[in-house]
């Protein structure tokens, strides 16, 4: 997806297209390579022993369209440098929109005073910034060069696509949302590197009355790319799916209740082994003793065959980066293999306490937060089961086809996670749809627990990860698989 080169610091270019004429955009350097110098030195001239410079711009622009009507129209731009310093075990941060050489001298003192008050003088030691390892993403059209008359007809598309496939449907929501993130990482370990992310998303929510009450529908698109998102995915057919979803769910019956063997169908639950799983991989949680995966390298923790990857160079998916906001490369990281678990995901600070090499999984919300250990695309790999075979192998059960928002406890691993498309199984078949109900059971437990998994992975909708109040772009996914007992909290007596 991406491709990297070593180069002097200029403009970042990127080639783009629309549907006359070729562009190039070009946008001013971050900051000047010879201020990242200084200022990293600046940094260790007041007392650290390590220095980092985050430097950011992002712009962003989302419209909504609810009732038929342009609801909002938001933009927005934000840029501005984080410096960190580390002494000792203790760590200083300071970030500054002010991008000026004064500014960022300011900035590298302040971290500086915060991890140490004793500035060490003399000669500092440190790798000159020279040049600096850039990554472009394959992006063929910039949003922000398409006009915004040409959006609004894409929301307006969705909205009468949505309300004519069935007479129950009565309202429609549609939102457009672009972002444009670049980003200059350099620290005085000698890493330099620059990234420059674009990411598209189309989501349409539809609402359906009838006899039984309203019932909802949501279909969301989202990718590393540009415009050309629409090439492949039409906003009309995302109206249509999600007007039948809502149409569908009208006829539900009250989800049983009980424990229950549970199919999750391909790309609709990865957000489980995200939240229920994910998270307990994470070393900086490991390290505090949050997470039931704690101290178990080496062990059993899933089922034969069950293989669970972080993978931030998968592009295009929603969590896909060439670097992390450390500067280091996104790579494929396997952290339960046939069962076993293998690894933990790891950014800087944590794999230099443990003598070992960052997974470029260091990610920060923006320049005015710390980075910490995040996931990037969180996935179970493929068996080799026929999805159908599944199905037809489960004399009763429960299948859902998306699942919604929950919580979990990341040291113990229980959760709950809302079901918002569910059908009943009966006798090998897909039956009748279930109300909205919740899933609860244990994330160690369900890797344990899964008993058969299909050939049909897919990746789920677009998300976004909260931790420590900090929220980044993340994807997930799976095939069909069937775990052998799940808690339903249903209301079918």
């Amino acid at each position: 997806m991406f491709a990297s080169t070593s180069e002097t610091l200029g403009s970042f270019m990127t080639r783009t297209s629309d549907t006359t004429a070729a562009a190039e955009i070009t946008a001013e350097p971050l900051v000047d390579l010879d201020a990242v110098d200084a200022t990293l030195r600046a940094a260790l001239d007041a007392g650290g022993e390590w220095a980092e410079l985050f430097a950011e711009d992002r712009e962003s622009a989302s419209m909504v369209l609810d009732e038929g009507r342009v609801e909002e129209m938001n933009s927005g731009r934000d840029r501005g440098v984080g410096i960190r310093v580390t002494a000792g075990e203790v760590t200083g941060y300071a970030h500054t929109s002010d991008l000026s050489a004064q500014g960022l001298a300011d900035a590298a003192r302040t971290a500086a005073a915060v991890a140490t008050r004793q500035p060490r003088g003399g000669t500092v030691d440190m790798m000159s910034i020279r040049g600096v390892a850039r990554a472009k993403p394959r992006v063929a059209v910039l949003p922000a060069s398409v006009g915004a008359e040409r959006k609004v007809a894409l929301l307006r598309a969705a909205d009468d696509a949505a309300r004519s496939t069935h007479e129950a449907i009565t309202q429609v929501t549609a939102r457009y949302g672009e972002s444009r993130r670049r980003i200059l990482v350099a620290n005085t370990h000698g890493v330099c590197a620059a990234d420059d992310q674009v990411r598209t998303m189309f989501s349409v929510g539809c609402v359906a009355s009838g006899d039984g009450g309203l019932q909802t529908g949501r279909e969301t698109v989202g990718y590393t790319v540009g415009w050309e998102l629409f090439d492949d995915h039409d906003p009309a057919e995302l109206a249509e799916r999600a007007a039948q979803r809502a149409v569908t769910k009208l006829a539900a019956r009250p989800a049983p209740s009980g424990e229950v063997p549970v199919v999750i169908a391909r790309g609709g639950g990865g957000v489980l082994f995200h939240e229920a799983c994910g998270h307990g991989l994470e070393a900086d949680l490991v390290r505090k003793g949050a997470s039931v995966f704690a101290d178990r390298v080496g062990e059993q923790v899933a089922a034969a065959g069950v293989t669970l990857v972080d993978d931030g160079t998968m592009g295009p998916e929603w969590g896909a980066l060439a670097i992390d906001d450390e500067g280091h490369p996104t790579q494929r990281n396997e952290l339960i293999s046939d069962g076993v678990l293998t690894d933990y995901m790891w950014d800087w600070l944590r794999s230099r306490d443990e003598g070992r090499v960052p997974s470029g999984n260091g990610r920060r919300q923006s320049y005015t937060h710390l980075p910490m250990v995040r996931m990037t695309n969180t996935f179970v790999t493929n068996g080799d089961i026929d999805p159908a075979d599944i199905i037809a192998d489960t004399p009763w059960g429960v299948y859902v086809a998306h699942l919604g928002g929950g919580q979990v406890n990341t040291a113990t691993g229980d959760f709950v996670f809302g079901m918002t498309e569910s059908y009943l199984i009966e006798d090998g078949v897909i039956t009748e749809p279930l109300r909205e109900g919740n899933l609860i059971g244990n994330g160690p437990q369900v890797l344990l627990d899964i008993d058969a998994l299909g050939n049909d992975f897919a990746m789920g909708s677009p998300g976004t990860c909260g931790k420590d109040g900090q929220g980044v772009p993340v994807g997930d996914g799976q095939p069909t698989l069937r775990v052998r007992a799940l808690t339903v909290g249903g209301t079918a007596a």
